[in-house]
C-alpha cells in the first residue's frame, strides 16, 4: 500500500501536512499562504492548561484549526476522526491507505524514534502524514524531517495514543473532495479578518494582544510571588514554547510576514507589503526577548536582564502587533 506522495519540508508541522496534502490533490499553495488563510497566527497564555505543571504559552491557534479553516475557505471537503480503540484506529488507517488516500494525524513526539532525543518531550500536538505501508512499516511524511521516515505498527500506535496533556486519541484527518476551482483572494481576506479579530477582540485576558500584556504583568511579579527558582522555571517554560515547540513564536511571526508579502501581490495591495515589514520587526523583537530571557534563565548576565526588563519587552511587542492588526482591520478588501 503506497501512493505517490510528494514529501517536502516545512517550518511548521501542521502547515507542512496541509501543504503536502493539498499538493497531492493538485492545489499548490505555499506554507505562508496556508498559515495565513488558516488564521494560524495567535497568542495565548493559559493558566488552566498545564505542561510539566506550568501554564502553556502558545503562539498559534489550537492544533487542527489551520487545516480545517484552509480547507473550508477553499471549498475542500474533509473528514476527521478520533478513536477510543487503538485496533479500530489502525484498521481505519489501513482501509484508507488501501484506497490510496494519504492521512494526516496528530501524534505525541516523546516516543517518535526518528526524533533526536533532545527534542523528545511530552507534546501531543505534532502532525504527520502516513501515505503507505510496506509489511509492518508505515511510510511517514513528517514535514520537519528532511526525508521520508518509517514507523512500525507498534510505534505508530504508541504515538497516536500518547498519554499526557491533550492526548491525540488516534486523531486522523484526510481530504474527501476538492472543487474544480477556488477563490484564493476571498480565502486570503477571510483569513486576515479572522486573525485580526482573534488578536484584538476576544474579551478574555489570556488571548490575543490582551494575552501578551497579561503574560507581561504575570512575569513582572514572578520573582516576588514565586521566588527565584520557580520564577526561572516559569520563564524557561515560556522560552521553550517560544523557541523549541513547533516553529516558535518568532517563527510564526516571520511566516505571517511572508503571507502578507505574498498576499500583497495576489491582491495588488502594497499596504500589505508594508505591514509585512512591520511584522518582521515584531518577529525580531520576539527573538530579542528569547535571547535576553535565556540569559536571565541561565543566570549568564550578572543580573543585567531583569524580569521587569523582559516584561517591558513584551509590552512593546504587544503594542507593535496591536498596531499591525488594527491597520489590517481598517483595510477595505
Amino acid at each position: 500500500m503506497k501512493v505517490d506522495f510528494g514529501h517536502r519540508q516545512a517550518a511548521h508541522c501542521e502547515n507542512g501536512v496541509t501543504v503536502n496534502l493539498l499538493r497531492f490533490y493538485g492545489i499548490d499553495i505555499s506554507e505562508p499562504m496556508v498559515f495565513g488563510i488558516g488564521s494560524g497566527f495567535f497568542f495565548s497564555h493559559m493558566l488552566f492548561l498545564k505542561v510539566t505543571g506550568m501554564a502553556v504559552t502558545s503562539f498559534r491557534v489550537w492544533p487542527g484549526v489551520i487545516f480545517r479553516r484552509v480547507t473550508r475557505r477553499l471549498g475542500i471537503k474533509i473528514k476527521s476522526r478520533k478513536f477510543h480503540d487503538p485496533d479500530k484506529a489502525m484498521q481505519a488507517l489501513d482501509n484508507l491507505l488501501e484506497k490510496g488516500i494519504p492521512v494526516g494525524m496528530l501524534v505525541g513526539v516523546f516516543h517518535l524514534p526518528y526524533f533526536p532525543k533532545e527534542y523528545r518531550f511530552h507534546f501531543n500536538a505534532h502532525n504527520i502524514t502516513v501515505f503507505g505501508k510496506e509489511g509492518d512499516n508505515y511510510l511517514v511524511s513528517d514535514p520537519v524531517m528532511e526525508h521520508i521516515e518509517t514507523l512500525t505498527s507498534d510505534e505508530l500506535r504508541k504515538v497516536r495514543f500518547a498519554k499526557g496533556t491533550v492526548p491525540p486519541k488516534g486523531k486522523m484527518y484526510y481530504i474527501t473532495g476538492v472543487p474544480d476551482k477556488y477563490d484564493i483572494k476571498r480565502a486570503i481576506t477571510s483569513g486576515i479578518r479572522k486573525t485580526a479579530d482573534d488578536m484584538l477582540n476576544i474579551p478574555l485576558h489570556m488571548f490575543g494582544i490582551k494575552g501578551i500584556r497579561y503574560l507581561s504583568e504575570k512575569m513582572r511579579k514572578w520573582p516576588d510571588k514565586l521566588g527565584d527558582k520557580s520564577a526561572a522555571m516559569n520563564l524557561g517554560q515560556v522560552i521553550r514554547m517560544l523557541e523549541e515547540i513547533g516553529t516558535g513564536g518568532a517563527g510564526f511571526r516571520f511566516i505571517y510576514a511572508a503571507f502578507l508579502q505574498e498576499s500583497s501581490e495576489v491582491l495588488n495591495m502594497p499596504v500589505l507589503d508594508e505591514l509585512s515589514r512591520k511584522m518582521t520587526e515584531a518577529g525580531d523583537k520576539w527573538r530579542d526577548f528569547a535571547w535576553k530571557a535565556s540569559r536571565c534563565f541561565k543566570n549568564r548576565d550578572n543580573g543585567e536582564v531583569t524580569y521587569d526588563m523582559l516584561a517591558d519587552l513584551l509590552m512593546d511587542i504587544a503594542s507593535r502587533e496591536e498596531k499591525i492588526f488594527r491597520q489590517l482591520r481598517k483595510i477595505s478588501f
